[in-house]
């Protein structure tokens, strides 16, 4: 059986104390969906934002002084938002995984979707792990290391792969919808703003309909 799920890379949260977080393995990958605890969106939304807590340069205002709304500030006034991970193929026959690469970012996911339409090859990461995504007709030929000739291989028929695809994309909706809740409980002041970014960050249609305040 193949699995898909979409997956952020996360670090410890060595103390770190603006929100309730869950303790994790460093660079270890969690899968993002609508059933996570509050201390495990709590963490994601950590790892979120701390990747774009960058120092702003003269085209963004100046950081607040405040310590949350200093964390937040990368977030909520850059144009270009990034998060580690992607999405993760596994076989659950051979144990196989196909997994983001290091230059990937959840914010590329529909790549995937550009993949199955048109067999344009997809390369993640680079020397000394390189996954590498073929397309040879119907067939779907995941390399989960183009820089090993023994490398294990995850093959699928395209349609399968879509539909695969479809069930991550549903899995980053859900996501984002509990996300929403989150930020309405531990961010009430940053709520719409952080919203929206996350919607930016997942590649998801922002939510219209209000979250419970």
């Amino acid at each position: 059986m193949i699995v898909v799920h979409p997956v952020l890379e996360t670090y410890a949260p060595e103390g770190f104390g603006l929100w309730p977080v869950t303790e994790i393995e460093p660079f270890s990958w969690l899968p993002l969906s609508g059933e996570l605890s509050p201390a495990e969106v709590g963490t994601a939304m950590m790892c979120i934002v701390s990747c774009n807590d960058i120092e702003p340069d003269g085209s963004r205002p100046p950081r607040p002084a405040a310590p949350l709304d200093s964390f937040l500030h990368g977030l909520l006034t850059f144009d270009s938002l990034f998060a580690p991970g992607g999405l993760r193929v596994t076989d659950q026959s051979t144990g196989a995984a196909f997994l983001p690469g290091c230059c990937d970012g959840l914010e590329d996911w529909r790549d995937w979707y550009q993949f199955v339409g048109d067999g344009r090859t997809l390369g993640f990461g680079h020397d000394p792990v390189s996954p590498l995504a073929e397309r040879f007709g119907d067939t779907a030929r995941l390399t989960v290391n183009a820089e090993q000739r023994d490398s294990p291989v995850i093959e699928l028929p395209v349609a399968d792969l879509r539909h695969l695809i479809d069930g991550a994309e549903r899995d980053l909706t859900a996501f984002h919808a509990l996300a929403a809740d989150w930020s309405s409980r531990y961010l009430p002041d940053h709520c719409a703003a952080v919203t929206a970014a996350l919607a930016r960050v997942l590649d998801v249609p922002t939510l219209v309909s209000p979250v419970r305040a």
